[in-house]
């Protein structure tokens, strides 16, 4: 009564023990059959439902959400954006290591560009009382803070979806800001597709 990926990891952990901890070969394991994952459908939402979910979101969740449908973002992938991800000129967006570490280019949706251009802005406000304050730190990945020492209070590095509170981290002591955390569109999709009155089990992935 579990989960197939449960099953599969007790059956390796059990091989493990055997084969390469105590040195014993039970040969009637390879005849074991391991669980199969069930085939299941994906959930796929009616552009009306779509256009009924978004209606009930607001700010940058609704901003978050028409990047997910618009541009076939993933969760990680919308709030993970920084400011030079986004070229309007272009009208398109840079996903940076996305599935298999690999980025890629996607559309930027002509929906939200208005929406988004103002938040951009007032995320730029923001930015720069934070530098005033002596703050304005943002995480980058590990191997580009040694190529880009200096870019962790630059503009294009910050996030697109920055959390509210910053954090002081425990090694630099610095103020730091993450991005939006996941739970909090997760939380605001789940709510909209009720009050929209939508049947189908929706998730920020079934927008994709």
């Amino acid at each position: 009564n579990v989960a197939a990926s449960t099953q599969n990891q007790a059956f390796s952990a059990l091989l493990f023990l055997y084969r390469d901890v105590l040195g014993v070969t039970l040969e009637w394991l390879d005849g074991v059959v391991r669980a199969k994952r069930p085939i299941t459908l994906p959930v796929v939402l009616t552009k009306d439902e779509v256009a009924a979910v978004l209606g009930h979101l607001s700010g940058e969740n609704l901003i978050a959400a028409t990047l997910l449908y618009g541009a076939g973002l993933r969760l990680l992938e919308c709030l993970e954006l920084r400011i030079k991800d986004i070229d309007f000129g272009y009208r398109q967006v840079v996903v940076r290591g996305g599935t298999g570490n690999k980025d890629r280019v996607t559309v930027l949706p002509v929906a939200v560009e208005v929406r988004l251009k103002l938040h951009i802005a007032d995320v730029r406000v923001r930015f720069e009382k934070a530098l005033k304050e002596g703050g304005g730190y943002v995480g980058r990945p590990k191997a580009l803070r040694r190529k880009y020492a200096n870019a962790d209070r630059a503009w294009g590095w910050q996030w697109v979806f920055p959390a509210r509170r910053p954090y002081r981290d425990s090694v630099t002591g610095l103020r730091h800001r993450h991005h939006l955390d996941e739970s909090v569109l997760q939380r605001a999709v789940k709510e909209a597709a009720g009050m929209a009155g939508v049947k189908k089990h929706v998730t920020c992935h079934t927008f994709r």
